[in-house]
């Protein structure tokens, strides 16, 4: 499992016949040229595929029918498409790295990688506060909803959150790569994670530690007490409601949110939110996790639980396949009228 040694004199990396199994990137701090390893088409995994065509089957379904033209489902595709992005930066490379013995990554590349990577996670973060705020609005006052969610203020929500992910993953970026980096080049992780990469630094990394807790706290913390006190509210109107069927109706709305709340605070919390110290080698299977499983996982609960998506794509295929019906009799009728 030992890591390629790099010779700071050369622009090359050293080349050792790695496992192809948790085998760590070599970080080239003098190159500030492209990642030096062919990229494999041959054997990407399946969970790759089905993270793409799920969440874009999401986007394109919500574009093409108009009963889903909502607030819940416009922040949805937003959500779907942050699951693209941050998935799409570290999978590619990360079954780079399995497949080729030279797992050199420059540190132009590094650091570009986890800018892109935290943008996008935190601007999920943000989005899953939303559309608990959206449930909110539509459960508990819903004659004020279209008032209150307007299209005017759902692009400002959106707006605003990439905005705030962008300024706190700038920050994250340069408290993580600001200090000196002439030691160790070997990053005991699948791609340029936060905690392996400050393990490399040289001077001291306290005071940027303190801050990035700081600042992953505000953002999962801000979060949290808006999902927590919009469901509470929630709860607190579904419980004065008289017919059991408009309540399981409002919990079965909420429930895919939850799950996936669940699902990315229940990671985020185990990786970022414990000390550098107590980092050890199943943040890897967590990475895992939340960088290739929750995206792909997510298309799934918000079609498989929803029963407005799961109509809205059986009228798409009733669609499609009248369309299909169609044309092959129009093109049956054409071959007919030749023939004769």
């Amino acid at each position: 499992m030992a890591a390629p040694s790099y010779d700071y004199n050369s622009h090359h990396a050293a080349r050792h016949p790695l496992s192809p199994v948790m085998a760590a990137p070599s970080l080239d701090y003098n190159s500030h040229d492209a990642v030096r390893h062919p990229y494999s088409t041959t054997k990407e995994p399946p969970g790759l595929d089905y993270n793409s065509l799920g969440n874009f089957g999401i986007i394109i379904l919500v574009r093409v029918s108009p009963s889903l033209h909502t607030p819940m489902y416009f922040f949805l595709t937003h959500f779907a498409f942050t699951d693209i992005c941050y998935s799409t930066v570290i999978s590619p490379r990360m079954l780079a790295d399995l497949l080729s013995e030279d797992k050199t990554i420059s540190f132009t590349g590094c650091m570009m990688q986890f800018l892109t990577f935290a943008f996008f996670a935190i601007s999920e973060c943000h989005l899953l506060a939303m559309m608990a705020y959206d449930r909110h609005i539509a459960i508990c006052h819903p004659l004020l909803y279209v008032t209150i969610i307007s299209s005017r203020v759902c692009w400002q929500l959106v707006a605003l959150s990439y905005l705030f992910a962008f300024l706190t993953a700038i920050t994250y970026t340069w408290c993580t790569f600001g200090g000196s980096f002439r030691g160790p080049n070997s990053i005991d992780h699948f791609f340029c994670e936060l905690f392996p990469v400050l393990k490399l630094v040289c001077s001291d990394t306290h005071s940027s530690e303190m801050v990035i807790f700081a600042f992953v706290t505000i953002n999962a913390v801000g979060a949290i007490v808006v999902i927590f006190l919009s469901y509470m509210s929630i709860i607190h109107t579904v419980l004065r409601m008289c017919s059991a069927q408009s309540r399981a109706r409002a919990f079965h709305t909420c429930a895919s949110h939850l799950m996936a709340v669940s699902m990315y605070f229940g990671t985020g919390f185990f990786m970022y939110l414990q000390p550098p110290s107590s980092h050890r080698s199943l943040d890897k299977v967590a990475s895992i996790f939340y960088a290739v499983l929750i995206p792909m996982l997510n298309p799934f609960i918000y079609s498989l639980r929803n029963r407005e998506v799961k109509g809205s794509l059986v009228k798409c295929g009733r669609r499609i396949f009248s369309c299909w019906q169609h044309r092959s009799f129009l093109s049956s009728r054409t071959r007919t009228v030749h023939l004769k």
